[in-house]
């Protein structure tokens, strides 16, 4: 049987450091000291891959802006990209 707990008296079983110790300092408020590696910077984009993004932005647009939905939507953005 699961007996319910009031929030206080959860929050009062769990020892949680204070936000503004965290923000401070946070190793010493136990937070992780890893540190994430800076992001790779961005690849060039070839021009053929530019073109494809161009025609999926005017197809997405087109079949938006028709309200086409589910299956008739799938033939139209296929057909669309094709040509």
């Amino acid at each position: 049987m699961i007996r319910k707990l009031a929030i206080s008296t959860i929050l009062a079983a769990v020892s949680l450091a204070p936000l503004s110790a965290v923000i401070a300092d946070p190793v010493a408020a136990g937070a992780s000291a890893t540190v994430a590696a800076p992001a790779a910077p961005a690849k060039a984009v070839s021009a053929k891959q530019q073109a494809q993004r161009d025609k999926m932005k005017s197809c997405n647009a087109d079949a938006t802006s028709k309200s086409l939905k589910g299956a008739d939507r799938k033939t139209f953005m296929s057909t669309c990209l094709k040509g």
